[in-house]
């Protein structure tokens, strides 16, 4: 089958090649791929030990070919979209069925496959917040894929939402979805904040602890800016005491999480922001266009856009 592969010596890391069907196991169904999203992190950080051939990437959505073998999951035929850590840039994936859900009619593949790690991130950290109702919740890296869900699920759960972006291009779109300000970093904040979402890491994550409320958290979910994080907790204790640091992961299998988003989409309060959509073949357009911050939102491919 025709995939994008990891190559040490292509641009990007990436370039098409002829690998064998992935094998389900008993768990897994496997799924005739329709599209795929990149993520930030998959592209820059994919580690350079990962050897020439092997299959990355992490969302997709597609058909079901084949059921899998214990019974579990859906039927062959059923439109769905799936999680894992490897394997999503291909024609065809083998998915543990924990990691699907089903994609409702009225939704399109390409806007399914958007959810996956973006949009279950953005959820979990959320929710890891605890109550946000009525209360001050920035955003830092606000333009980006988990940044735009966030504000949009921050304020559907009545969060006084505080985008911050690199500039006021990046900001196109974040008042609809909900954001009450903008700013250029955590030090514009005009006022303390109960927590923080921090996709940048570096400099902006450590600005943000210091504005924390008392008793205040931080999910510190990317490292976008590729910079070390140094905090000074002296002045932490003084400007922002109890304030709590958590390093975010997401928690799996992601099924049920995957099928809540899609029943917002579906009803409409969710709609993912999809910033750059094109054919497969142009993955490395994709790639670069993420990787140079041109991107508002998510990057998705389709596999047979014609069809």
């Amino acid at each position: 089958m025709k995939a994008l592969v990891h190559d040490p010596n292509a641009p990007r890391q990436l370039s098409f090649a002829e690998v064998p069907d992935p094998e389900p196991t008993a768990g897994q169904a496997l799924i005739e791929v329709a599209a795929v999203s990149f993520n930030f992190g998959e592209i820059v950080y994919r580690s350079p030990d990962t050897p020439y051939g092997r299959v990355p990437g992490w969302d997709a959505a597609g058909t079901v070919l084949r059921p899998a073998a214990d019974g579990s999951g859906p039927p062959a035929g059923t439109r769905v979209v799936g999680f894992g850590w490897g394997g999503a840039w291909a024609r065809l994936r083998a998915v543990d069925t924990a990691e699907l859900a089903v994609v409702p009619d009225g939704v399109d593949l390409g806007t399914a496959s958007a959810l996956p790690v973006a949009g279950v991130t953005a959820l979990q950290a959320v929710r890891r917040l605890g109550p946000v109702l009525g209360r001050r919740v920035l955003v830092t890296g606000a333009s980006g894929g988990v940044g735009r869900f966030a504000v949009r699920l921050l304020a559907l759960a009545g969060a006084h939402v505080v985008a911050s972006v690199g500039g006021p291009a990046r900001a196109e779109g974040l008042r609809e979805l909900g954001a009450a300000e903008i700013v250029h970093g955590p030090e514009e904040l005009t006022a303390r904040v109960h927590g923080v979402l921090d996709n940048v890491g570096g400099g902006q994550l450590a600005e943000a602890f210091y504005r924390l409320e008392p008793g205040g958290v931080v999910q510190a979910i990317g490292k976008a800016s590729g910079e070390p994080t140094v905090i000074d907790f002296e002045r932490a204790r003084v400007e922002s005491p109890n304030g709590r640091l958590e390093n975010f992961n997401v928690s799996t299998p992601v099924g049920g999480d995957l099928g809540y988003l899609l029943h917002l989409v579906e009803t409409g309060r969710l709609a993912p922001e999809i910033g750059w959509r094109g054919p497969w073949d142009l993955a490395h357009e994709a790639a670069d266009a993420l990787v140079g911050r041109k991107v508002l939102g998510k990057a998705v491919l389709d596999l047979d856009p014609d069809r």
